[in-house]
């Protein structure tokens, strides 16, 4: 799919800058956008002299030898290559945001649940005001991931930022968050989510003043969309709903603060301009959003609980098939039909470890203090499931149809241990009594087929 939007009146552009309002349609598309007309070369990639005095340069998310199928890369034509945006960088210190290999931490093995994480009491943007939850695998080697919580509370219009480390997935949980890339600007509410892919630089902020959500850190393989399977062509995440930011410039010649996250360091520079001055692009190697509320569920319509994979939005596949590096899952709003059937989650042990969050609204099978903003982590083979008074409620429940409303949770689903960080092992607003809402659960064998349900 291709687009080229119109060229701007001046009333449209900003001082300095060139936008197009507006995203692209679908997931993985060969793309192409420009913000001045003539911009993108025609029938080449690498033109002798660009228009307007451009630089071309490529940004590649695969080896140059992968299979078509795989193989991800766009050209970018910009006003500086990106060779002059990486003079010396300075090693600096980030205290909460942590990365794979970490050693354990002093914490028990156990089920955890937290509270929301609080602002800080300072100002914070995106990089001071990341705290790392758990972290799984090896960044160096590309496997694994690590769950976050991102808060910002201040704007800081000439820091930009770029991970080497891995794509970043955010997950809007209070407040929007505006990222504008080298590609293209994107907003995200609470019931979206943004994916920035590995080495794409950009400046992130909070149109209402402060926000607040989750962000996975993908070390391994990108997110793709999962196979259906048996379900066919439609339904799950469909491919339209995904949106690609259009081409966005920025000719600013002010001081801006460059900082890369590369193998668990951060490092920063000082630039004289702005080194988002892509003023044209091609390729499929680009940020996209997608709104979750589009997510189209499928499920029992008979009996019994599909596995939770039924909701899988974006996987992140390993070199071992149908053993993902990260699964992300939601649980949105749905139907709940199934005949004769415990309709919640089940009690399960798990070789993948799952670390949850809440957006809004009451997950069903943890109805209470599993709130907006909260979360929680089932490592692997660690059993979890509903508590005490979903269970009841669910074993008891007149079974006609219900619908699951306001709500929305996800998973970040992997299959490496997640280990704790120090901040989520001790400082962090644990609920040292979530163990409790399993305890009233009872006896209910008496050697009837009925049991005792007294």
């Amino acid at each position: 799919m291709s687009h080229r939007p119109h060229s701007l009146s001046d009333s449209d552009r900003q001082p300095g800058t060139a936008t197009a309002k507006g995203y692209m349609p679908g997931f993985g598309n060969d793309f192409e956008t420009e913000a001045l007309p003539g911009a993108l070369p025609v029938g080449q990639n690498s033109p002798q002299r660009a228009t307007y005095g451009l630089y071309a340069e490529q940004l590649s998310g695969s080896p140059f030898t992968a299979p078509r199928g795989t193989n991800e890369r766009s050209w970018l034509y910009r006003i500086r290559p990106g060779v002059l945006h990486s003079g010396d960088f300075e090693r600096i210190t980030v205290a909460g945001w942590l990365t794979a290999p970490q050693a354990l931490s002093s914490a028990p093995l156990a089920q955890y649940r937290w509270d929301p994480l609080p602002y800080p009491d300072r100002p914070t943007g995106l990089i001071d005001g990341m705290q790392t939850m758990t972290t799984a695998g090896d960044a160096r080697s590309q496997g694994g991931m690590a769950a976050h919580v991102y808060r910002i509370s201040e704007e800081r219009p000439r820091e930009i930022f770029w991970n080497a480390d891995g794509e970043m997935m955010f997950v809007a949980q209070d407040g929007r968050l505006a990222i504008t890339t080298e590609l293209g600007h994107m907003e995200i509410e609470p019931g979206e989510i943004a994916v920035i892919p590995r080495g794409v630089k950009a400046r992130y902020a909070a149109p209402d003043g402060k926000a607040r959500g989750y962000m996975c850190e993908n070390y391994g393989a990108k997110f793709t969309l999962p196979s259906r399977g048996p379900i066919g062509a439609n339904c799950l995440a469909n491919p339209r709903d995904f949106k690609t930011p259009v081409a966005y410039f920025e000719d600013l010649e002010e001081t801006h603060s460059l900082i890369v996250k590369w193998c668990g360091e951060f490092h920063q520079t000082q630039l004289g301009w702005s080194p988002l001055d892509v003023v044209a692009w091609h390729g499929n190697y680009a940020p996209y959003k997608y709104d979750l509320r589009c997510f189209s569920p499928v499920g029992a319509s008979l009996f019994d609980h599909p596995d939770p994979s039924i909701f899988t939005v974006l996987t992140a596949p390993s070199e071992e098939a149908g053993t993902a590096n990260i699964d992300f899952v939601i649980f949105p709003e749905r139907w709940m039909v199934a005949e004769g059937s415990f309709r919640p989650p089940w009690y399960h042990r798990n070789i993948m470890s799952e670390f949850m969050g809440n957006v809004y609204g009451a997950y069903d099978a943890k109805p209470e203090g599993f709130v907006p903003g909260g979360m929680s982590l089932h490592n692997l083979m660690m059993p979890h499931g509903p508590d005490t008074n979903a269970f009841e409620g669910a074993s008891r429940a007149d079974l006609k149809p219900h619908k699951l409303t306001d709500t929305l949770a996800f998973m970040f689903e992997t299959r490496f241990a997640q280990i704790l960080s120090d901040y989520a092992a001790k400082d962090a607003p644990l609920q040292a009594d979530y163990f409790d809402c399993w305890t009233g659960l009872k006896k209910r064998f008496n050697g009837t087929p009925e049991g005792d349900w007294s």
